[in-house]
């Protein structure tokens, strides 16, 4: 259990300094970079994918996930809803 909560903190703390595989980590640089920058996504940031291993599917869902959480967020911040 101590692996796993030290794991949830690296990642809630940095995810950069999380012990994750390298396909977790190229995930979370794309959903990162999609989160703060959107407009900057290049072909750079797809290929990085694809060398990870990730399939057209599997970066199509990454984006959905991300483009998601980032869509609700904003409704609930634009609604003023609170947290629990």
């Amino acid at each position: 259990m101590a692996e796993q909560e030290t794991l949830i903190d690296a990642l809630t703390d940095d995810y950069t300094t999380a012990r994750i595989t390298p396909a977790d980590r190229a995930m979370l640089d794309y959903a990162a970079a999609l989160t703060r920058a959107p407009s900057q996504i290049t072909q750079e940031n797809i290929d990085a994918l694809r060398t990870a291993g990730f399939d057209d599917r599997g970066i199509h869902d990454i984006c959905a996930v991300t483009a998601y959480y980032a869509f609700v967020n904003r409704i609930a911040d634009g609604l003023g809803v609170e947290l629990e």
